[in-house]
């Protein structure tokens, strides 16, 4: 047990911390490691590893997340800014050269090796862009002498179209509406929001018409006799076949025939074994943990602060969405992971690092007990002076 009269660093951290956020993100990394279990070996059988290689792989990336998330939380709202200006330059400039040097997969450049080990850097690029994006926007708000909102358009300008690039129109969508929320939580005018939804609206438009991949997604979302929808629909009869209750561990059958079981798809083959009643709990789990992390982004004074804690959490929010959503046949498919629960290196110590700048910011007390620290020095120097 740590003592409140501790005045340790982890004993400041301990009682500063938001335990609940801290324990929702530890419990979903837990249950991916069970549904890793479940979805995992029927893909590794099918293309020729040993049934437990990712289950293995994914334990790998556990526990460096699990440190990832708790080191990145005991940083200072300065510290996470200049965390998150460095780790965004390098994500750029290693998106760059991923364009060049990197893993070519199904059509898209989005990986590049290094040691033996596929790293995706939009994956890190994303929190620390959202971080960036609301230390613009509240020194706009702040000191009428800095072009702040100028500078977070041109900076959405640079990810987008480093991701259209790749491509990788999820992740577009994610940090675009990512960037938008943090937009109107800054109070700009109305206008603004009106004309950058009207070019958001546009530019999905223009996608349609000029690339095929996004048309064609769209099309077998619309009107699925248009073209292959096999994954959409195994999913669909895995969830079905689930039922309420599920076929228990290990005893799910589509898995076995949907290619992407272990990342995009891990909940379809949730539902399957372990049922619907326990993809409510996971969802209840998820809007949970995204309501606390918007409440304590609320109770914050500094602009940044709020800016930046709400950004994160609706990063982390929209994309279980998506990937749920997905899921279900709700909207088009997308190559987007399940945070903490897909199998995937850089995408779990991706979302561990975005989660810890969100514990970091969130930490409550500390800037009280710095203040009673300072004011008990000249009394206790005052008493001393006094007895002497």
């Amino acid at each position: 047990m740590v003592s409140r009269a501790d005045r340790s660093r982890f004993a400041e951290w301990w009682w500063t911390v938001d335990k609940f956020l801290l324990a929702g993100f530890v419990g979903l990394m837990l249950g991916g490691v069970i549904l890793s279990l479940a979805g995992s070996p029927a893909v590794a059988e099918r293309l020729g590893y040993d049934s437990f290689h990712f289950v293995k792989r994914h334990l790998l990336f556990f526990f460096p997340a699990l440190a990832v998330l708790v080191g990145t939380s005991f940083l200072t709202p300065r510290q996470v800014r200049r965390v998150a200006l460095v780790v965004l330059v390098v994500s750029i400039l290693c998106m760059m050269a991923t364009l060049f040097i990197g893993i070519e997969v199904k059509g898209a450049r989005r990986w590049f090796n290094i040691f033996g080990l596929s790293i995706q850097a939009s994956e890190f690029m994303k929190p620390a862009f959202i971080v960036i994006v609301a230390w613009l926007f509240s020194e706009n708000a702040r000191r009428t002498d800095v072009p702040g909102n100028l500078f977070a358009l041109i900076l959405l300008g640079i990810a987008v179209s480093l991701l259209i690039a790749e491509p990788d129109f999820g992740q577009t969508m994610l940090i675009t509406i990512a960037w938008g929320a943090m937009f109107f939580m800054a109070g700009l005018p109305w206008i603004w929001i009106a004309g950058l939804a009207a070019a958001a609206v546009g530019g999905v438009f223009a996608a349609y018409v000029a690339l095929p991949h996004v048309a064609g997604r769209i099309d077998r979302f619309l009107t699925p006799g248009t073209g292959d929808t096999f994954q959409v629909d195994t999913a669909l009869e895995s969830i079905v076949r689930g039922g309420w209750l599920g076929r228990g561990p290990g005893e799910g059958t589509v898995k076995r025939i949907l290619p992407d079981a272990h990342t995009d798809f891990i909940f379809a083959v949730a539902a399957e074994e372990f049922g619907i009643i326990l993809c409510i709990c996971l969802v209840m789990v998820f809007a949970l943990v995204i309501l606390r992390g918007l409440s304590d982004s609320l109770k914050s004074d500094d602009g940044f602060v709020r800016l930046a804690s709400a950004g994160l959490v609706c990063l982390f929010g929209v994309q279980s969405f998506i990937n749920m959503a997905v899921n279900l046949h709700l909207m088009p498919a997308k190559g987007m992971t399940l945070p903490f629960i897909s199998y995937g290196g850089s995408s779990m110590i991706a979302v561990a690092f975005g989660m810890g700048l969100l514990l970091a910011l969130t930490r409550r007390g500390r800037e009280p007990r710095r203040i009673v620290a300072k004011l008990a020095s000249p009394i206790a120097d005052a008493s001393a002076a006094t007895v002497a």
